[in-house]
């Protein structure tokens, strides 16, 4: 087979595999060895005008030091641990390197690779692990989107993320929410007098980050109209909430209009107050419940931490306005509990009180998740942040997508089926679907 150049890639019947980078001047080539299937990955890849564009895109942004990340995502495999890898590049004393951290379900786990290594590993992932891509540079995000049957698909959007201020490794960690002169983070206690994370708030501030950097995925899958509306319900102090605004308007670039729901009067006259503070003309706090408050419409719903059945008129809020996007990390599970009546082999367990608590849990978030899927919601149910930083870990996302008939009767049935299990006759959620079709 004569040699084939694509995507910066070159293969000979010798079974090796030269990546070749650009110069101004020639084309460096960097040999090594590569695994058969990979071989054949690679060969039908150059089929693929949309693959092509993909790594060459790469290879002009590592060469030009403009790739910010790269994002490798939606599982091959959904029983593996690894849940995603996120790429970057950094500078270190042997020179550039690319900085893979694995996401694994409990764990982190962060390595170097020289330039030539990473875009093997990078390719082997897309073959064994991933199925998307996500290049994030500072004037665009460049999405690589595959299917199990081969198909791909590349889209080019407008850029989510700033550019990192250096690549030197040893920096201190930049954070999407920034402390520099933020006027909101100052006002809530999270910053001292000269924007200084508090050390007894360091937790928070990393909780805030955090939640940005789980939604932002999410928010980018979107297709919002222009000044779309956001309800965050049982808003509180409402540290997320202006977080949320901030990165929406600061750093996206859009034109939203949030309102925070809280029931406590005090904290809805202190909210608006650093609001108006801080120049956040389109973020408002109103004071009100999840079921009786009047909304003009909702693009997305945001209730975090709304305690037991309160998580559930949340869900059922987002799910009747039409919400694009729902999102909550629920707190407290009395009501499944009391609900339980288990009769099967499983009572051994569940007669430990703390372990029918955490079972509890469990099947009251799943059921809220399989609810989702049967109204038309495509639902993730992960790890909010680490229990190290908050006991209340758990976010349930609820993304709207057109309808699929056959997966709703399949969540319904897995509804039918889990009750069943536990003896469970009701659950809230459900019940208030039933309450209104009647």
């Amino acid at each position: 087979m004569a040699h084939q150049e694509k995507f910066g890639v070159k293969i000979s019947n010798s079974f090796n595999c030269t990546i070749v980078f650009p110069d101004s001047t020639r084309k460096r080539y960097a040999p090594f060895p590569v695994p058969g299937n990979l071989i054949s990955f690679v060969k039908n890849a150059m089929e693929n005008r949309q693959l092509t564009i993909f790594f060459d895109k790469l290879e002009q942004l590592i060469k030009d030091k403009a790739l910010i990340k790269l994002v490798l995502s939606s599982q091959r495999n959904h029983s593996s641990d690894l849940k995603s890898i996120i790429i970057s590049l950094v500078e270190i004393k042997k020179g550039i390197r690319m900085n893979f951290v694995y996401r694994h379900k409990t764990k982190d786990i962060t390595k170097n690779y020289d330039i030539k290594e990473a875009i093997d590993l990078i390719m082997k992932a897309l073959l064994d692990d991933f199925f998307n891509a996500d290049l994030f540079s500072s004037h665009e995000t460049f999405r690589l989107l595959m299917t199990s049957h081969g198909k791909v698909k590349i889209r080019s959007n407008t850029p989510v993320i700033q550019p990192v201020a250096s690549l030197h490794h040893d920096r201190q960690k930049d954070r999407i929410i920034s402390a520099k002169n933020n006027i909101y983070l100052r006002e809530l206690g999270i910053l001292n007098s000269n924007f200084e994370v508090r050390n007894n708030m360091n937790d928070k501030y990393l909780q805030i980050n955090k939640y940005i950097e789980l939604m932002e995925p999410f928010i980018g899958e979107l297709e919002l109209p222009e000044g779309f509306h956001v309800a965050d319900m049982g808003s509180g102090k409402g540290y997320l909430t202006f977080a949320l605004y901030d990165y929406l308007t600061s750093i996206l670039g859009k034109s939203p209009v949030i309102t925070g729901v809280e029931s406590r009067k005090e904290l809805v006259k202190l909210s608006n107050g650093i609001a108006e503070m801080a120049g956040f003309s389109q973020l408002k706090f109103i004071c009100g419940t999840i079921q009786e408050v009047a909304l003009e419409k909702i693009d997305i719903l945001i209730a975090l931490h709304a305690c037991d059945t309160a998580t559930d008129d949340a869900i059922f809020r987002g799910i009747t306005s039409g919400a694009s996007l729902i999102v909550c990390a629920p707190c407290c599970h009395k009501q499944i509990r009391k609900e339980f009546r288990v009769s099967n082999e499983l009572k051994a367990i569940t007669k430990y009180g703390i372990l029918e608590e955490r079972q509890a849990e469990i099947i009251t978030d799943g059921i809220r998740a399989l609810i989702l899927e049967a109204n038309g919601y495509k639902t993730k149910v992960f790890e909010f942040i680490s229990t190290e930083h908050t006991p209340k870990n758990v976010m349930i996302v609820g993304r709207k997508i057109k309808g699929q008939p056959a997966a709703r009767k399949k969540s319904l049935e897995s509804i039918r089926a889990v009750k069943a299990f536990f003896g469970i006759e009701k659950h809230y959620l459900e019940e208030k679907f039933v309450t209104r079709d009647t």
